[in-house]
């Protein structure tokens, strides 16, 4: 057992003063001064040296963050799978509707900030089992809620925002100090295919659990028993490798966190940071609406088409297209997050901003085929699926790009922390509010027409139609980040290397002698 599994839960996951002697094979920088040029990779003996980790337990790893990550994003969209069941149930509008997804992810983006900065100092291993244990009891609870306490399921699903934070931001930092360059991005792919899979799979769970229980309470109890596999999971095979050392010359001094305040003053001072976060910003707003409102928005475009019945209150509603959406939203996922990290890994080695260029592109493009979607909704269904199918998977190009970029922009001592705020930008301005703005316009429409399925169709359909806007924004945002990515990323590897230390009048911290070298410590800590 390593170090960090046997410190208690609030201490330090990793010894930062622990590493590498210099002159360790397979590791750059071994013999000499360091050089200024890209650091070499470490080979797979110099990786297993530093985390301490053969590289199929490393692997084994990330195959369990994977299978957390396609969990978490299951249990999210279960509630989209079974929204008309949860309306006719709760009795209840598109407005309040809207507000279940908002109220999640509202709680989710404040709770990041808190498990950004425990995931940056404290043992990350046991911050996440601690949420996903507290996620799997609220999500079992909120099957047990009355029809007369729409306001308990609010709560409860804001609660389930606790499990999500813990494991969203400090996964991928893991996943950051087990693997370097192309490797990691390998690695992050995997991670992140899990996103569109898990988001299929909950629709897919939510409207097939709720037809062979005849009951839809049941589709959100299935998600909580793996949760606590997942636990048992994480708790047996997950261990952490020390923060930062792969990326560092092993003669350069290990990185030390720095205060919550620096952190924040160096991320605003980061334009890729910045830029890639608005960016992926309009990700979230577009994936959010259509997450909850795309099954709905098909299932009144069949109606209006004559394909099947209206959904008549008391009645269930009876329907293929979550099942239809979900199996799409995971092939697309799949495709789009592995079209492109091949393409990015491709065109980088010509051009060094190719992961931005990949990201406009991606967004850029889904824009008009998502727009096409919706106008042709009313002429044909078959047509719908194909520019849905199409423009998903352009938008699934951005998931492991956009993370590969934060990791190597930000130096690993405020990684969980930068993860945290973009949470926090990308659902504050993204998924956050677009469920609730998509419901709330698409109310406002219905109250000028009179009420017939039509009625319904065209505001939705019209209402839908500012994700098209909104994408091309984000398209925007990462043409801007291909401007500053190489300064940022060589300005990152400088200062991992020992090379570019922070100065300057808001520095806090001095250096000290420490078992035997100089080591930087924040200044309140020294007893003058």
């Amino acid at each position: 057992m390593s170090g960090s599994d046997t410190a208690p839960f609030l201490s330090q996951a990793d010894d930062t003063d622990d590493g590498p002697a210099p002159g360790t094979p397979g590791l750059p920088g071994s013999m000499g001064i360091p050089k200024s040029e890209d650091p070499e990779v470490p080979d797979q003996e110099g990786l297993q040296r530093i985390t301490g980790l053969s590289s199929g337990r490393s692997a084994l790893i990330v195959a369990v963050l994977c299978y957390i990550n396609l969990l978490n994003y299951m249990d999210r969209f279960t509630v989209a799978g079974v929204l008309p069941d949860i309306e006719q149930f709760f009795d209840i509008g598109d407005g309040s509707s809207g507000l279940i997804q908002t109220v999640f992810i509202s709680s989710y983006m404040v709770l990041a900030p808190v498990f950004g900065y425990l995931g940056d100092r404290y043992n990350r291993k046991y911050l996440m089992c601690g949420g996903i244990a507290f996620w799997s009891l609220v999500t079992l609870g909120s099957s047990f809620i009355p029809r007369e306490r729409f306001w308990l399921l609010l709560l409860t699903r804001g609660l389930v925002g606790v499990g999500e934070a813990s494991y969203s931001t400090i996964a991928p930092t893991l996943i950051a100090d087990l693997f370097v360059a192309d490797q990691r991005s390998r690695m992050l792919s995997v991670f992140y295919f899990a996103i569109p899979v898990g988001s299929g799979l909950g629709y897919i769970a939510g409207s097939k659990v709720k037809d062979v229980a005849g009951d839809w309470h049941w589709a959100l109890r299935v998600t909580p028993g793996l949760g606590v596999l997942a636990v048992v999971l994480l708790f047996l095979v997950v261990r952490e490798p020390p923060r930062g050392a792969v990326e560092r010359h092993s003669d350069s001094p290990p990185l030390s966190p720095t205060s919550w305040w620096a952190d924040l003053r160096a991320l605003a001072r980061n334009p890729s940071f910045i830029l890639s976060s608005l960016g992926f910003t309009a990700v979230a707003f577009v994936t959010g609406s259509l997450a909850l409102w795309a099954p709905a928005f098909l299932l009144r475009s069949r109606v209006v088409l004559g394909e099947t019945p209206p959904c008549l209150p008391g009645d269930s509603c009876s329907s293929s297209d979550s099942l239809i959406f979900g199996l799409i939203t995971c092939l697309t996922g799949v495709l789009g997050v592995g079209l492109g990290v091949e393409i990015s890994r491709r065109l980088r080695r010509s051009n060094p901003r190719a992961d931005p260029l990949v990201c406009a592109a991606g967004l850029l493009g889904s824009a008009p085929f998502l727009f096409l979607s919706l106008a042709c909704a009313r002429g044909s269904i078959v047509a719908t699926y194909i520019f849905i199918f199409i423009g998903e998977t352009l938008l699934s190009m951005n998931w492991a790009i956009v993370a590969d970029i934060l990791l190597y922009v930000v130096i690993p001592t405020r990684r969980s922390t930068a993860e945290a705020f973009q949470i926090v930008l990308s659902h504050l301005l993204g998924d956050a509010g677009s469920p609730y703005l998509i419901g709330s316009i698409s109310d406002r429409l219905r109250r000028d027409w009179p009420p017939s399925f039509l009625s319904e169709f065209r505001a939705l359909q019209f209402s839908l139609m500012l994700c098209a806007f909104v994408g091309a924004l984000g398209g925007a945002a990462f043409l801007g980040t291909a401007i500053f990515i190489e300064s940022d990323r060589r300005r990152a590897q400088l200062h991992v290397q020992g090379l570019l230390p922070e100065t300057g009048p808001t520095d806090d911290r001095i250096v000290v002698p420490q078992r035997g070298r100089s080591t930087r410590v924040p200044v309140s800590s020294v007893l003058i």
